[in-house]
This record gives structure tokens, C-alpha cells and sequence, in this order.
């Protein structure tokens, strides 16, 4: 029995979610006429008290569309250094938008106003013109790490007082909301863009959507069909993402659960240097001096559990559907079973 803990993308649909995918009613996107794929997106836009939304392949795509559409070349974009648009999108804010950007160094990747606001540049022919702000929820390298609505409202409120777009990489939301207790419905009054990715804790194949004002999504669809992420029949892959927000979410909790206690039997043993406080699906740690990470990761691959490097020291373990109480436990057992000397 393989235990994959690569990756929340790994998942299979399930079941009821394949069964979703076969009935879902389709017709052509680029049309604008696909039932599913709007009901999708006028189903997230109400979740997060948003006007509209926009269904594409990836969350690196709904990602740079709302860099693309908040941004003119010689502009730049504000965000963590370990942000995901900044290390894991192909150079794409360079590429897409002609931007260039400013790289904060938060502690586990949570902004705060204290920090963007130094880092705002002032009028000045020499300087590029700061222009957006990407918050990250959860951040993937500060290990599942979580704000809270009461850290973002202060954020929007200086973006708000110098004229910056506020834009959400809100991959892992939903885990977010669950850890935290904040309502969904309140988060479309502090950003002008959010992403939401469908296909990592909600478990869907494929998918992220876009949500922002009705403008800004006319904008970022022609801008998606320039992208080349103008989809046909699409219908069957927004029923997926239907189905998770109807039935995955709620159970976000069990991986959060999976997650802390994989994290108390690391903390445990020897062999663990350090682990990052973990609040969500995500634990990321460093092996002790001496023992590499890479041949960890392979054992733990020889006794069927995968695991990935994050970066050259540390290591991170991903909890998701696919993952049964037991296989916890085997991970578990495994885990106090490794001996370093």
C-alpha cells in the first residue's frame, strides 16, 4: 500500500464526484453558454461575497490574470518572498505582466501592515510604480501558516489609503476558514482578486477560479483567452468543483487532525531538528546535522510513504482525502520506527 504525502493535488475524485462529472450539463465556455461552469462561478462569487468569477485549468493561471489585470508593465507587485506567484509560476509576473517585485521577509510568509508600508514606493521617475499587493492563504512554505480576517483588514486598509490593488492566492482558503473559524462570505470586502484553487484540499481533478468585480473579470477573461486558457466543454471539470464545495470542506478538519499528528510523532524523535508550527494540512521540518534530507525522504519512499523536499533542508508531508486514519498510523509507526544514531 503506497502513503502519498506529496502533494493535496494527488487526490482521485471520489465516487459521488465522478458522478457529478458524467451527469454535469455543458456547452461551450468561450460562449460563455456552459450551465456548469456558471454556476460554478456564480456559486464561489457568493461564497466570498464577490460579484463575479472565472473558471480556468490552474490556480497559476487565475493567479497571473489578476496580476495581468491590476498591473502595467514597469509596475510592482508587493508579496513574501516565499509567495507562491513569486517562486512557483514560471517567472510569470516577468513574463505576463512586465513587472518587477518586491520580496518581504515575514515571519512563515504572513504580511503585515508594518511590513508593505516601508516598501511602497513614492512617486519617482527612478522607481517602478507599486501597484498590487498578493497575500498567500495558506502559505505552502511558511507550512499551512493561516491569517486570520483581523490581520487582512489592516492590509486593505493602507492598500486602500495608497491607491494598491489587494489580490489573494488563496489556494488552501477553505483549510484557512476551517482552521480559523473565519466566515467565507466577509473576505470579498478586503481584496479586489481571489483565487481559488479546487483541485488540492476540495480534492477536484482540475481547476481554480478567479473572483473579482464583474469589470475585472470581463478584463480577465479576454486576457484567459490570450493565455490560451479558453475552454470548451468545461462543465464536467466545474462539476467536480461543485461537488467539493458541496461535500469537501467540512472534512478539511480530519486533514488538519492527520496533520498535527503526524507533527507530534516527528516532534518526538531524534532524528527531527525543527518543525514548523503547523495549522493546517501541511508539515514541513529539518532533519538533524549530519542526516540529509534527500536520503530520508528515500527511506521513507523504500517503505512505500512518499514525502518531498521543500527547498535543500527541509522536508514536507501533505495530508488529503486520499489519506485513511490507518495510513496515519503506518506513517506514524514508521515515522518512530527510523533510528538515527
Amino acid at each position: 500500500m503506497k502513503i502519498d504525502l506529496r502533494s493535496d493535488t494527488l487526490t482521485k475524485p471520489t465516487a459521488g464526484m465522478l458522478d457529478a462529472m458524467m451527469s454535469a450539463r455543458v456547452g461551450d465556455d468561450v460562449f460563455g453558454e456552459d450551465e456548469t461552469v456558471n454556476e460554478l462561478q456564480r456559486k464561489l462569487a457568493a461564497m466570498l461575497g464577490m460579484e463575479a468569477g472565472l473558471f480556468c485549468p490552474s490556480g497559476t493561471m487565475t493567479n497571473q490574470l489578476a496580476i495581468k489585470c491590476f498591473t502595467q508593465p514597469m509596475d510592482e507587485v508587493i508579496c513574501d518572498q516565499t509567495a507562491h506567484v513569486y517562486r512557483y509560476e514560471g517567472g510569470g509576473i516577468a513574463f505576463h505582466s512586465g513587472a518587477s517585485v518586491r520580496l518581504l521577509h515575514a515571519e512563515r510568509g504572513i504580511l503585515s501592515p508594518e511590513l508593505i508600508e516601508p516598501e511602497i514606493n513614492e512617486e519617482n521617475i527612478h522607481y517602478p510604480n507599486t501597484s498590487l499587493v498578493v497575500l498567500e492563504n495558506t502559505v505552502n512554505k511558511g507550512g499551512g501558516a493561516c491569517y486570520r480576517l483581523p490581520q487582512i483588514e489592516p492590509i486593505h486598509t493602507l492598500c486602500n489609503i495608497k491607491g494598491i490593488k489587494l489580490h489573494l492566492d488563496g489556494a488552501r482558503l477553505f483549510n484557512a476558514l476551517v482552521a480559523t473559524g473565519d466566515q467565507a462570505k466577509h473576505y470579498g470586502k478586503y481584496f479586489d482578486g481571489i483565487s481559488i484553487c479546487l483541485s488540492k484540499g476540495l480534492g477536484a481533478p482540475v481547476g481554480s477560479v478567479l473572483l473579482g468585480s464583474k469589470e475585472m473579470i470581463r478584463k480577465a477573461t479576454k486576457i484567459r483567452k490570450a493565455f490560451g486558457g479558453g475552454m470548451r466543454q468545461a462543465g464536467f471539470l466545474a462539476a467536480a468543483g461543485i461537488y467539493a464545495l458541496d461535500h469537501h470542506i467540512g472534512r478539511l478538519a480530519t486533514d488538519h487532525q492527520h496533520a498535527a499528528a503526524l507533527a507530534m510523532a516527528l516532534s518526538e524523535q531524534n532524528y527531527v531538528a525543527s518543525i514548523l508550527p503547523v495549522e493546517t494540512n501541511i508539515v514541513i521540518f529539518k532533519v538533524v546535522e549530519g542526516l540529509k534530507p534527500a536520503a530520508f525522504v528515500q527511506q521513507f519512499a523504500d517503505k512505500g510513504i512518499l514525502c518531498s523536499m521543500m527547498g535543500p533542508d527541509a522536508i514536507r508531508m501533505v495530508t488529503h482525502l486520499d489519506l485513511s486514519a490507518e495510513m496515519i498510523d503506518r506513517t506514524i509507526e514508521t515515522i518512530k520506527s527510523f533510528q538515527y544514531e
